[in-house]
């Protein structure tokens, strides 16, 4: 499996394989002779196949094709159907073999060589060749596909050159640290299965892939299934042992994530991640928890940390003036949400790159607090009044109202208390709750004001598809806030010749103080660890879940444990307690690496 951890995965395991390459005098080949296949340290040795793990999903998505929806359900789904080029060890982060068995990069690091392994297949038994490789490439550049984040990658390359069957070379327009993740992670599709079909319309099925799961029985609107191959043609690789173990992995869709987690509790979904400190606090109680039926877990590994806040639409008014933007994020009252509605399990964000910094490297941002006498100054300056017939703030015979475009009534709570805190300084907020498919309608065409938006991060930061002016008008991108500078452009093509990780960070740290300072988002808060909830009738390694993934990572490490399984049936008939596991799981603390 080439991109198991996340949306995010493209981002994280960037530069280290390329920071070899930057010394190299000539053409260098990869792997080089030390490296041997090796089973994943990661995984348990206890690990049996077969069985099924259901999952909560979130919303139905729009398409299960990465390339038209980009999300992190349909890059975990796409990841485990259709392999790459190259492989990435999740422990060490190198490159490895994959869908290639080798590569070359040239001195000057503007040429990339792969040559694909004669044992490659797909499916349905069809050797996985240099024109998939070609023909995947032109589908994301096609102008008529809706592929537009995944062509910031791409459009760096001219259109690949098929050497042979079995070899492709690609060139690139000019030096970035990103190239060989680039190329090495897109995930290829099979041009005799889809080379005739409209690919804007390829969204759910996919009945020829590459990877160890294919789709099963859909249930439109509630679930998904995917069911483990037999032939996958690398699942006797030593790196993919006691992994993949589920003969089926479900993913359970509801609108409300209330809904799902009730269904969990019914034992209807076996693995639900919390997102909500009050469900946390407050709802992980009754026989079920306590006899610990159900496993309660904080788990602590490298999972980076991302950032999430309220979008503002700067295309439009009243969102495109810097002073209407900074009052909004004063009138948000961020430590009141915390106390009250989050039990204070979160910290406030100051950052959009929060795991850049530590003692050797404070945040210099300032912590926004709420300040309404301020806010109001701000809008003062920006040309906003005071109707006192309707007590709204006016500008040029318009009122100040906006809408709040939102897709889950979970959001409710605080959008409540926003709106109070800015009617109270003359703002009217409409909230415009919407389902996910028209949600993301929208956000391609940026037909909105203000949004919640959560993103993950990568170790390996790469701003360009989300802080670039270019990328600020592709519709369906990441710059959904429409942000333009031409400092922070310059800063992101300096970054692009940069191979050295630390350096690069040092560029991103003055990025972010930039940004923070134009208020793009109302910045809200977040939390450092993973909180998982799970029925306790499976097997896991020792670390639970991997060194840098989400949740998700445990349909990828897990198995069914038919013991488990027995004795939860028991006690539960029985109403007697399990015995318990531990809590609190720190990656470093248990991981052990027998390779070393």
């Amino acid at each position: 499996m080439q991109r198991f951890l996340i949306i995010c995965t493209l981002l994280i395991f960037a530069g280290i394989a390329l920071g070899a390459v930057s010394k190299a005098s000539a053409e260098q080949v990869f792997p080089d002779s030390s490296w041997e296949d090796r089973p994943d340290p990661i995984a348990s040795a206890d690990a049996r196949p077969g069985g099924e793990i259901v999952v909560f999903g979130g919303q139905y998505p729009k398409s299960l094709n990465y390339y038209l929806d980009t999300n992190v359900l349909s890059s975990e789904i796409f990841g485990v159907m259709f392999e790459s080029l190259l492989g990435i060890n999740p422990v060490n982060l190198e490159y490895e073999p994959a869908i290639a068995s080798k590569w070359m990069i040239s001195e000057d690091k503007t040429t990339y060589t792969f040559h694909i392994d004669k044992k490659a297949r797909w499916s349905d038994g069809k050797p996985i060749t240099a024109g998939d490789v070609k023909w995947t490439y032109d589908v994301i550049m096609d102008p008529q596909n809706m592929t537009g984040p995944h062509k910031i990658n791409m459009e760096r390359f001219y259109s690949p050159q098929v050497i042979d069957t079995h070899t492709i070379r690609f060139t690139a327009k000019e030096v970035h640290w990103k190239n060989l993740l680039a190329l090495g992670g897109f995930s290829l599709l099979p041009e005799h299965a889809y080379g005739d079909m409209n690919f804007n319309t390829i969204v759910f099925e996919f009945p020829v892939v590459s990877g160890p799961y294919r789709p099963g029985q859909i249930q439109e609107g509630s679930w998904i299934a995917f069911e483990r191959r037999d032939d996958w043609w690398q699942q006797n690789r030593l790196r993919h042992k006691n992994k993949f173990n589920f003969d089926k992995v479900t993913f359970r869709f509801f609108a409300e994530r209330e809904n799902a987690f009730e269904a969990f509790k019914k034992g209807r979904i076996d693995l639900f991640p919390v997102y909500t400190s009050r469900i946390w606090i407050n709802e992980t109680t009754g026989n079920a928890f306590f006899q610990n039926h159900i496993v309660k877990q904080r788990i602590y590994n490298h999972q980076p940390i991302g950032f999430q806040g309220f979008a503002m639409n700067m295309r439009r008014f009243p969102f495109d003036d810097e002073r209407v933007r900074k009052a909004m994020a004063m009138l948000l009252d961020r430590e009141k949400m915390n106390q009250t509605l989050m039990y204070n399990q979160y910290f406030l964000h100051r950052s959009y790159f929060e795991d850049l910094y530590s003692p050797d490297h404070p945040c210099p941002n300032p912590l926004i607090e709420k300040d309404s006498r301020k806010a109001r100054n701000l809008l003062f300056e920006a040309g906003w009044e005071v109707n006192p017939e309707t007590g709204y703030m006016e500008k040029n015979g318009r009122n100040f109202s906006f809408k709040f475009l939102t897709r889950a009534a979970g959001s409710g709570r605080f959008l409540a208390i926003y709106a109070e805190d800015l009617k109270d300084a003359g703002i009217e907020m409409v909230v415009d709750q919407k389902d996910w498919a028209s949600w993301a309608r929208d956000m391609d065409e940026f037909n909105y004001d203000m949004t919640w938006a959560a993103w993950s991060a990568g170790i390996f930061k790469d701003p360009e598809s989300m802080w670039s002016t270019a990328e600020a008008e592709r519709q369906g991108g990441s710059n959904i806030t429409g942000y333009k500078n031409p400092e922070i452009d310059r800063l992101i093509e300096a970054q692009k010749t940069i191979f050295d990780a630390q350096k690069r960070n040092d560029i991103y740290r003055r990025m972010d103080q930039i940004i923070t300072a134009a208020y793009p988002y109302v910045l809200l808060w977040n939390i450092d660890y993973i909180r998982l909830l799970y029925w306790n009738k499976f097997g896991t390694p020792e670390t639970v879940l991997s060194k840098y993934g989400r949740e998700n990572s445990a349909l990828w490490y897990w198995w069914s444990d038919p013991d488990a399984k027995a004795a939860l049936s028991d006690a539960a008939s029985m109403n007697l307690p399990l015995p318990p596991r531990e809590m609190n799981i720190h990656f470093d603390e248990r991981f052990k690496d027998a390779s070393k």
